[in-house]
């Protein structure tokens, strides 16, 4: 791949990685696409939804269109933090110990049913997907380049889930749910499934790790009028102003808003941002940074209730004027 792209290039690659996923992922569009932008945005992507609606077959199919290496870790309740970062171990024949490295040492790291594994092992996480390296017994060790988590979660009333800690979820870009498919879409499934005669799905590459990190660093020329940016500010901002919050979103959910809006506005075919590409990731980018009032959640306030409540009520602010079509 080249070391510099357009964003017209970009925009092409990614409906190309998107129609690649596509393949293996059936009626998902809305939702891949957002995990897309958080992955150009370079930022993590947590999963959230019932078993069984194609979250791990959405990530593997990812990593292998975009060229990435690929691993996955199943958390469980039994799980050490070193089982996911790796560890010191004595080599006998040289008579010392040598750094192990664990599954996280990748470019993108599925974290399969995240919640299902103790705080402690959760943590193991956060330096990784905050400073991009892991550090154990004292020494550092970076991270290749990229590094992505997509993680799938479990909804957390089911029996054997640990609700992730304010601080796990601040570290993901964006929250996506995929929902159940349509009788159409789960049809389509079955069929498919018939036709290939295999249980196993394997995606093409369209990319690689050069050509991923290439488009991240075209996202960064996206233009953002400052009425955009600001809206952004005020949506987080009106989070925190909310009657049925406790904690509002900070000011990372802000930046993050505003970076996922940007990849959003490349996968649509734009080289700039407009309000509706704000609407768009408004919800996966600050509803899991949301904590409602506890007396509340009987009346099944979430944080995607008050994220639609704070878009209709921030005014959005009119296109960017003379903005290249």
């Amino acid at each position: 791949m080249t070391d510099e792209l357009s964003l017209t290039e970009v925009s092409a690659l990614s409906r190309k990685v998107l129609d690649r996923v596509g393949e293996a992922v059936v009626g998902k569009g809305e939702a891949l696409e957002l995990v897309l932008a958080g992955i150009l945005a370079g930022g993590h992507v947590l999963l959230e939804d019932y078993p069984g609606l194609a979250k791990t077959l959405a990530a593997r199919s990812f990593a292998q269109a975009l060229g990435l290496e690929f691993r996955r870790v199943q958390f469980t309740p039994d799980l050490l933090p070193s089982d996911v970062t790796g560890a010191f171990v004595y080599d006998q024949r040289d008579s010392q110990f040598v750094f192990r490295p664990g599954p996280i040492f990748t470019g993108l790291l599925l974290a399969d049913e995240i919640n299902r594994t103790p705080p402690k092992t959760q943590a193991a996480l956060l330096e990784s997907m905050q400073e991009h390296q892991v550090t154990v017994e004292g020494e550092t060790f970076p991270l290749p380049v990229p590094f992505h988590v997509l993680a799938t979660a479990n909804p957390v009333e089911y029996e054997g889930t640990y609700p992730l800690p304010e601080a796990q979820l601040d570290r993901f870009m964006l929250r996506i749910a995929f929902g159940y498919p349509t009788a159409a879409e789960e049809w389509e499934v079955l069929q498919r499934r018939m036709g290939r005669r295999s249980e196993d799905q394997k995606v093409e590459p369209v990319t690689d790790a050069a050509g991923l990190l290439a488009a991240q660093q075209a996202i960064e020329t996206v233009t953002v009028d400052d009425t955009v940016g600001r809206y952004c500010v005020e949506l987080a901002a009106a989070t925190r102003r909310d009657s049925q919050v406790l904690v509002g979103a900070s000011p990372r959910g802000s930046l993050a808003l505003l970076l996922a809006a940007r990849s959003y506005a490349v996968i649509q075919g734009r080289d700039y941002v407009v309000p509706e590409d704000v609407k768009a990731v408004a919800s996966p980018a600050l509803a899991h940074r949301i904590t409602v009032r506890p007396e509340l959640w009987l009346h099944e306030v979430t944080g995607a209730t008050v994220v639609r409540a704070v878009l209709g009520s921030v005014p959005a602010p009119p296109t960017v004027a003379g903005a290249r079509q």
